[in-house]
């Protein structure tokens, strides 16, 4: 299993704005991916900081994960926005 953990952290009210317009749609097609066992991305007590955990089945299903999303208009929208993620492999 592959986990993801961490926080997107917005600088301003335009990237608090692009994370919020793109966010229902990006968690809908990445819960829907295949290997995608948790995705979640909610605001903590401050607004502009979002915490982020993910997990998927493996690394062939995260890997898929990450080439849809670079080419998603999440990314295009919210690319700039400060991600600080911890990834780690857990298991066989």
């Amino acid at each position: 299993m592959i986990r993801l953990r961490g926080r997107m952290v917005c600088v301003n009210q335009d990237e608090l704005q692009a994370l919020r317009r793109h966010l229902t749609e990006h968690v809908r097609l990445t819960r829907a991916e295949p290997g995608c066992l948790q995705f979640e991305i909610v605001p903590c007590d401050d607004p502009m900081i979002h915490e982020v955990l993910e997990s998927f089945r493996d690394r062939a299903s995260f890997d898929a994960h990450q080439a849809r999303t670079r080419d998603s208009a999440w990314f295009a929208a919210t690319r700039h926005i400060l991600r600080d993620f911890r990834l780690e492999e857990i298991g066989d």
